[in-house]
């Protein structure tokens, strides 16, 4: 991910310069709108499955084509933002996300979708950094930059939240295909706001393209051995471990990694990224299930499953700033000791529901972990940020951002896997499994410095 601003050039006959905001509002759109994707299908899956079939696994494979697509890629798309322009790899990752938007919505069969899906999130993996880039363009003071972030942040917090509600209207107004078609305007709207703004000039920037594949091939290789399973995953396993062993071989070897290992050498990036993950697996993972388990074990409407995660959604950009707040105040480690406490009690609350608990009951029982999650994340990436040198900032971003990704598409994995055999069983050992995630992070967490940024 850049982490320097880049000179920009206005573009010819232009009589006074673009205003920043309509930059910010150009770069939001699409950040949201890939942040979104993550979430707005989950609701949909069960429609998706009657429609096209493929059964459990199939439907995993829809949400983590995305996902691990996304980020995989993500690792040197900054890299690539910089060497093509930023404003160049922004039109280029929301036009390619907007058709392959379309052949999702438009999709005969599952490996069709799939494969769609793969592209979108290979697209988005583009989108986040060059949108991240055209925003810090747009505000090179500093104080002004930070309340944009801020603002560009927020935006995709709330599109992540309000993406299975979302999914829940569109598939009942209109059919599971309309998550998909209704990308088709909201990328054109950023690809013409876009037009209006400054184009950024190219930089050089080092690929490092053995990573890059290694760390494809790897991910895939482990995701596919959890969600298959039998002999094809024994296979995919020794892959993956293969892979694995010379991804790590090579990036101590590069000048230039994807993945510089010497951050981990440090405590505080490697409970951040810890800690990151653990949100990753449990809130991604949970909204997975249930978005299951409302539609499949207790029998309600797509809509009505989406209505059941509005309580959550409303709280957690509320939550963020809340915060952010009191990081500033108190230093990152407490809110990020009460948000994963919260979200492992939470956790731990849900093992108690089952097919007759009432709805609402689950709607009020899933706020505690996603509340939990929502204090946790702006504080763990403050607290990485300050951990590296300003110029590494980007890289670190990118690495903590890849990290939660690919966490968010194991965690689907293996739950999923988990309920195939049993739903009601799989989702309490699902719901263990993320309480302990959290237990053990939040004791690493508490090793963290307690001092507010500002102090001394």
């Amino acid at each position: 991910m850049p982490t320097t601003t880049t000179r920009l050039t206005p573009r010819t006959g232009r009589s006074t310069p673009p205003s920043p905001a309509l930059t910010l509002t150009a770069a939001l759109l699409g950040f949201a709108l890939i942040t979104l994707d993550a979430s707005v299908v989950n609701v949909a899956l069960p429609s998706i499955g009657h429609a096209l079939g493929g059964g459990m696994s199939g439907l995993q494979w829809v949400v983590d084509a995305y996902t691990l697509s996304f980020a995989a890629l993500m690792l040197s798309t900054g890299a690539f933002a910089d060497r093509a322009g930023a404003s160049r790899a922004y039109a280029i990752g929301v036009a390619v996300f907007t058709l392959a938007s379309a052949a999702c919505g438009l999709a005969p069969n599952l490996p069709t979708l799939i494969a769609a899906r793969v592209l979108q999130g290979v697209a988005a993996a583009v989108v986040l950094p060059a949108s991240l880039s055209l925003v810090r363009q747009a505000y090179p003071e500093p104080a002004k930059r930070a309340r944009a972030v801020a603002t560009w942040a927020a935006g995709g917090s709330i599109a992540v939240a309000l993406g299975p509600v979302a999914g829940g209207a569109l598939t009942t107004a209109w059919d599971w295909r309309g998550i998909f078609f209704i990308n088709l305007p909201l990328g054109a709207a950023a690809l013409a706001l876009l037009i209006r703004s400054p184009r950024s000039e190219r930089r050089p920037a080092p690929l490092d393209l053995p990573g890059q594949v290694l760390a494809v091939v790897a991910l895939t290789a482990v995701t596919f051995a959890v969600i298959e399973g039998g002999t094809t995953g024994v296979a995919a396993s020794l892959i993956a471990l293969v892979a694995g062993a010379l991804f790590i071989r090579v990036e101590l070897r590069q000048a230039h990694p994807v993945v510089p290992l010497g951050l981990f050498r440090s405590r505080t990036v490697s409970v951040a990224v810890a800690a990151g993950a653990a949100c990753s697996v449990a809130f991604y993972g949970v909204v997975f299930l249930f978005s299951l388990f409302f539609q499949q074990v207790q029998g309600r409407s797509a809509l009505y499953a989406g209505l059941m995660f509005l309580p959550m959604a409303g709280l957690i950009s509320v939550t963020n700033v809340v915060s952010g707040k009191l990081a500033g105040r108190y230093g990152a480690r407490l809110p990020m000791l009460i948000g994963q406490l919260l979200a492992g009690a939470g956790a731990l609350g849900l093992l108690y529901v089952d097919e007759h608990t009432p709805p609402l009951l689950v709607a009020v029982l899933l706020v505690p972990m996603a509340l939990g999650c929502a204090l946790t994340v702006p504080p763990l990436t403050a607290v990485m940020m300050d951990a590296v040198p300003a110029e590494r900032a980007g890289l670190a971003a990118g690495v903590l951002n890849s990290a939660r990704q690919v966490a968010g598409g194991l965690g689907i994995a293996v739950f999923g896997a988990l309920v195939s055999d049993g739903f009601t069983t799989g989702l309490r050992e699902s719901l263990a499994i993320s309480a302990a995630l959290f237990a053990v992070t939040a004791s690493l967490s508490f090793r963290l410095s307690g001092r507010p940024a500002n102090s001394p």
